[in-house]
């Protein structure tokens, strides 16, 4: 197996596009709510693909070269998992001009698209589905969906007794991916956007399809467009059996999030979360390994600064250690100037265009460690090995090398400022040796087969 080549230099920045930029009004659907207003699960904003094209000065200031975007697929809701047609655009988004105008701008600075596929359910307004709702048990299209008893009620308040749906839910009707009618409609829609220029997919949930044939088959489709797309699966527990031939190159790395988490709010020892991050590693193979799309923010927990009540410190130090780790890094629309937000809905609020509202220190730390890492081969493809970790000051440091480069990250999790004296002889670093800190001035000198070096509290250190 081959994961893709670009992957593991990607830094992707994700996207819900009603709540990133509105760049045409025309498209607006009525009964928007006003720009940044509090969202609801069924409020509309206007957000849309030519919003993305018009603010991609943006993100290549940011320095991102990858995007994953959240459904843009015909749909009745905002959030767009409910897929009434696979095969367009939302027209609240857009239509297939300003897909192809985004790709080509995008596409033209180095940077690549994958979109979110959700092949386990669909909405109430797929044909499918409305021709059995119609027809009922004289439906053509009875046997895509698990029916359980007729006559099937999709609408009345209540969870879904009639028909199988995502959580029982009824607006989410399941397909019966066995069917093989089935399986040729979805894999045509994995195969249809890869060929009009999509870089990969993210797929949703993918689990409650426990299906290893219509996943093989499913890679080996999308493969044969483009050998070189990525697919990522939203698999939350980093179970291993889904990356590999026959399933995913990568998984959202939500249990590294969960590490940072637990060390910043629940006081997780620091050799635990070493362990825990270091075994995360060991779990794959070292291309998927390489290959995870690692995150602290996206459109279903939370947002990270709110995890963390708000304290940037604590948010610098998880975002420093996630583009020091290995694999795909990303940041979830308006993390980067400090955006909060409780649960959905309230964690996809609209992106502030109001520069006045934004931290730019914290996002100028964010450009650095972008620029730092699209740099540093090391962070991308290097080695990882563990220096040191220290229960009773909160202190765990590991070095990163490729080659003769290396980069040593430090990091302290405790409030209270620490002198450290590092092992350095068996990386080579001799006596002299002058070491900087690519996230703040300051450099140090090794001293014998040791580096002291000083650290404040809630802090990461780049040391080269």
């Amino acid at each position: 197996m081959t994961v893709p080549y670009w992957v593991q230099d990607t830094i992707f920045y994700q996207i819900f596009p009603d709540r990133f930029a509105n760049g045409d009004l025309s498209n607006d659907p009525d009964y928007l709510l006003p720009w940044g207003a509090p969202p609801t699960s069924r409020s509309f904003f206007g957000g849309d693909l030519r919003g993305i094209i018009q603010k991609f000065d943006y993100l290549l200031d940011l320095g991102i070269n990858g995007i994953y975007l959240n459904p843009i697929f015909m749909a009745a809701s905002n959030h767009r998992y409910n897929t009434a047609d696979y095969f367009q655009i939302d027209p609240r988004l857009g239509d297939m001009r300003d897909f192809q105008a985004l790709l080509d701008v995008a596409h033209r600075h180095g940077t690549r698209v994958i979109l979110d596929g959700v092949f386990n359910h669909c909405g109430r307004g797929f044909f499918a589905f409305t021709d059995l709702l119609e027809n009922q048990e004289l439906s053509v299209y009875q046997d895509w969906f698990h029916v359980l008893k007729f006559p099937i009620d999709a609408y009345s308040p209540g969870e879904a007794v009639d028909y199988l749906g995502w959580w029982k839910n009824k607006s989410l009707p399941k397909f019966n991916t066995n069917n093989p009618k089935v399986r040729a409609y979805l894999l045509k829609v994995a195969q249809y956007w890869i060929e009009q220029g999509a870089d990969g997919w993210r797929l949703d949930v993918p689990n409650e399809i426990d299906d290893d044939g219509f996943w093989a088959e499913f890679r080996q489709t999308v493969l044969a467009i483009n050998r070189d797309a990525y697919i990522v699966g939203e698999i939350w527990d980093g179970n291993p059996r889904w990356v590999g031939e026959t399933h995913f190159d990568g998984l959202m790395d939500y249990p590294l999030r969960d590490a940072l988490l637990s060390l910043l709010t629940a006081n997780l020892p620091v050799t635990q979360f070493a362990d825990k991050v270091e075994k995360l590693l060991k779990l794959f193979p070292r291309e998927n390994a390489y290959a995870m799309y690692t995150l602290v923010g996206s459109h279903d927990p939370a947002r990270f600064m709110t995890m963390v009540d708000g304290n940037v410190e604590k948010f610098k130090l998880a975002v420093a250690f996630q583009f020091a780790y290995p694999g795909a890094p990303s940041i979830y629309y308006g993390d980067e100037i400090g955006l909060q937000g409780k649960k959905d809905p309230d964690n996809r609020r609209c992106f502030p265009w109001d520069e006045t509202l934004w931290n730019k220190e914290l996002r100028s730390y964010m450009q650095e460690l972008v620029s730092l890492r699209k740099k540093l081969a090391a962070l991308r493809r290097g080695d990882y090995e563990r220096v040191l970790a220290d229960d009773n000051r909160g202190v765990y440091a590991f070095m990163r090398s490729l080659g003769d480069e290396k980069v040593m990250v430090v990091m302290n999790a405790s409030a209270t400022r620490r002198v450290l004296r590092l092992p350095v002889k068996a990386y080579g670093w001799k006596d002299g040796l002058i070491v900087h800190n690519l996230l703040a001035t300051g450099e140090y000198s090794v001293s014998g087969d040791e580096l002291p070096v000083t650290i404040s509290p809630l802090t990461v250190m780049w040391l080269k």
